[in-house]
């Protein structure tokens, strides 16, 4: 079925994303130009605000964990969020520069592969679901 669980998940995560750039985004304006924030400490703060926003809605809706959250989780998590990134800029680095692909068709691809990477890693490592464990005859976990 084309529309089972995964797809709503993976759906689900691609919306995450785009709120998350939308957070972003409205962050970045409000403390650069509202506030006169320096470019960079406004890029800082308004990137640290979209991950956040990533971390809570793809935990609670795309994933529902409801297992209470832990540093190694939120460790797992920043260290997928910078795989997705570095795999996103080889990506755009490889079309754009490497094959001479026109910036935004290379930009296009590579959010593809920081979707790809992102979601993998988030649904397999991060907040990967828990199975209960069999117990045997001797009281052991298997």
């Amino acid at each position: 079925m084309i529309l089972g669980p995964e797809w709503r998940r993976m759906t689900k995560f691609a919306l995450v994303g785009a709120l998350n750039t939308g957070v972003d985004f409205v962050v970045f304006a409000l403390l650069a130009l509202a506030a006169g924030v320096p470019a960079l400490w406004a890029q800082f703060f308004s990137y640290g605000a979209g991950v956040m926003n990533s971390y809570l809605w793809n935990r609670r809706w795309t994933f529902q964990v409801t297992r209470r959250p832990h540093p190694g989780e939120w460790l797992r998590f920043a260290a997928n969020q910078a795989a997705a990134f570095a795999a996103a800029t080889a990506v755009l680095l490889l079309l754009a520069e490497g094959a001479g692909w026109p910036p935004l068709w290379a930009k296009a691809v590579s959010i593809a592969a920081s979707l790809a990477v992102g979601y993998a890693g988030s649904r397999f490592w991060v907040f990967r679901l828990r199975t209960k464990k069999s117990i045997d005859v001797g009281g052991r976990a298997e």
